[in-house]
């Protein structure tokens, strides 16, 4: 059955979806919005009759979300390695908590519009995943967010790739072999409570409790893309973190450290005269942190900003 009857609110409907998959694809709100909108405008471009024989405008907006993604994802490393300092994924806020400062729900206007809350926060969108992302090639990461986060089938995901749906199946299990060798998430209530103790040691300016809290060789990873003031190569080793910390947190005054959720799991949201300033993802094992995610760029901060007024 064709599309006759599907009607303007069906197709815009799939807009949660595609955008879903796009920030997967690409780690950024901006370019997962553009991304899907071009899909929209190609789809609105197609004659009519074109449109009433496509038998899933959802499938067939996916296959072309995908392709879009697929090129930028190879242009997005020229572009990264001309960023100032380290790139990282946008950080994502919790629709529920960001919209506190708004005195509204859900329903809200800006709930409405704003494309950080169209996003499904789970394990496929921590940071540390992301990170595992942005290590594959994007053939790799379109094929295995598709089939393994989306359960597209390969049949379809060949069309995306232009590939056979068996060589789909091999980059998926390339990327399988990526994640499966980063470290397993922990349970949300023990990260929340590593988190919360690096927070107290923080505010405390406590060097020796961050040290005992932060693995030897932890590492922290900045971004701030050239637009504010922060380190340009990641951090190595506890000792030299703790005291980095510390160091921000001298010369920072009226600095507010927020425990808050980060792309679905616990971090923490250092506000400055009211507004954010950084928002920190974490990776926690055995009890220590072993990685810090800090972004600072404010363009990618504006989801949180938005809704921050109290």
């Amino acid at each position: 059955m064709g599309t006759a009857g599907a009607s303007t609110d069906e197709v815009a409907g799939e807009r949660r979806q595609l955008m879903n998959v796009a920030y997967r694809l690409l780690g950024s709100l901006a370019e997962a919005e553009d991304a899907v909108q071009e899909a929209y405008a190609r789809w609105y471009a197609l004659p009519q009759d074109r449109r009433d024989v496509i038998v899933s405008p959802g499938a067939w907006l996916t296959t072309v979300t995908g392709r879009i993604c697929l090129d930028v994802l190879g242009s997005a490393r020229a572009r990264r390695e001309r960023y100032v300092g380290a790139w990282l994924p946008d950080p994502l806020p919790d629709r529920a908590e960001r919209h506190l400062g708004h005195g509204g729900g859900p329903t809200s206007p800006v709930a409405l519009t704003d494309p950080a809350d169209q996003m499904v926060l789970d394990e496929s969108v921590t940071m540390a995943f992301l990170v595992v992302l942005e290590s594959m090639t994007p053939a790799e990461r379109v094929a295995f967010v598709l089939h393994d986060v989306f359960r597209y089938p390969f049949a379809e995901i060949a069309g995306i790739l232009d590939r056979t749906p068996a060589a789909c199946k091999q980059l998926a299990a390339s990327a399988r072999r990526r994640v499966r060798g980063a470290r397993p998430p922990v349970k949300a209530a023990r990260q929340a409570e590593a988190v919360r103790r690096v927070k107290e040691a923080w505010e405390a300016k406590d060097i020796a409790a961050l040290v005992d809290l932060l693995d030897p060789a932890a590492v922290m990873t900045a971004d701030g893309g050239g637009l504010v003031g922060t380190v340009l190569r990641p951090i190595e080793g506890g000792a030299r973190i703790a005291q980095y910390l510390v160091a921000i947190a001298d010369k920072a005054v009226g600095l507010e450290l927020l425990e808050r959720s980060v792309n679905g799991a616990p971090g923490l949201v250092a506000r400055q005269a009211g507004a954010v300033a950084t928002v920190a993802s974490f990776e926690i094992a055995d009890g220590r942190v072993t990685r810090i995610w800090a972004v600072r760029n404010p363009e990618k901060l504006r989801p949180w900003a938005r809704g921050w007024a109290v």
